[in-house]
């Protein structure tokens, strides 16, 4: 299953024991169906559990829905539905609404207390939302045809902080939220603290990750340079050695001309311990330097020369 699906599933297992919340979820199945008019209730899902959780929100209100199954090439769709007249009219005198309303807008008198607007955006992430893998981006969404509903959605989310925003994907209206933090926050707060923390523990891998990488690079970076330092010395012992000027040189410049030779791959830290006694790094650093310099005023003179 995806992050999203398993994120539903465990909305879903949520339990709610106030009746008022109970409705609030109601309320968030039928604003974020299919359909939601004098026809009634209409909800179709790919996930069973959803389907399910529908069903056990309209009865705890006193309102019979059924969930039929239909096959598809990519699997199988529930749908729940709330279609007998009397159970339409039951539905519609729970929530306070006729089904010819021209445009749906959420009713602040049906969330009558913070858990009743969790229980409706837990119901509004079950029937129009999806999570992206926390793996790839943080980004959470809830989509729905009707505009002004989705005006009142982002108000909603945005009065409880969660930092919403919103944009319209063809027909759609997709109220989002981008930052990891927030996400985190609101999914606890739609019932699915599971699903928060395994954000939490994807950021902190990702942390990690991240910082291992700038090591790595770090390490890299500085091998190289080490590998590209030992070269130029070694290339300038190799050029006065050919215009025999080694055998001119202080004894210590001999002597360091020589462990670099022996050592070509050493760091500067080991080669400063093989000596006897051990060399300071800056003081064997300026030993090295003074070879390459000795070496390019020689090459310098012998392209004056010629």
């Amino acid at each position: 299953m995806s992050f999203s699906s398993d994120t539903k599933a465990e909305i879903a297992q949520r339990r709610l024991t106030k009746p008022c919340c109970v409705r609030a979820a109601a309320y968030g199945v039928a604003c974020f169906g299919k359909y939601f008019d004098a026809r009634g209730v209409v909800l179709q899902t790919e996930l069973e559990d959803v389907a399910q959780y529908a069903r056990r929100v309209f009865h705890r209100c006193g309102v019979e829905g059924a969930i039929t199954e239909k096959l598809r090439p990519s699997g199988v769709l529930y749908e729940f539905a709330v279609k007998d007249p009397q159970q339409v009219a039951a539905l519609h005198a729970l929530l306070g609404t006729t089904g010819r309303e021209i445009n749906l807008q959420i009713d602040p008198q049906l969330l009558q207390c913070p858990a009743c607007v969790s229980a409706f955006i837990g119901a509004a992430f079950l029937c129009g939302g999806t999570m992206t893998d926390p793996q790839k981006e943080y980004n959470l969404e809830f989509l729905s045809p009707r505009l002004n509903l989705s005006r009142d959605f982002e108000a909603l989310l945005a009065e409880h902080e969660f930092a919403p925003h919103r944009t319209r994907r063809k027909s759609v209206n997709v109220v989002y939220v981008k930052a990891s933090g927030h996400i985190e926050d609101l999914l606890t707060f739609m019932g699915a603290p599971g699903a928060a923390m395994k954000i939490m523990d994807q950021k902190a891998y990702n942390s990690m990750r991240n910082q291992c990488n700038r090591l790595n690079n770090c390490e890299t970076a500085n091998m190289q340079k080490r590998i590209d330092a030992n070269a130029a010395t070694l290339k300038a012992i190799r050029y006065l050695e050919q215009q025999q000027a080694l055998d001119t040189l202080s004894a210590p410049l001999r002597q360091a001309a020589e462990m670099r030779r022996r050592m070509p791959a050493a760091s500067l830290s080991e080669l400063a311990a093989a000596f006897d006694p051990p060399l300071s790094k800056s003081g064997l650093s300026h030993r090295l330097k003074k070879l390459e310099t000795l070496a390019a005023g020689l090459q310098q003179r012998s392209a004056e020369k010629g």
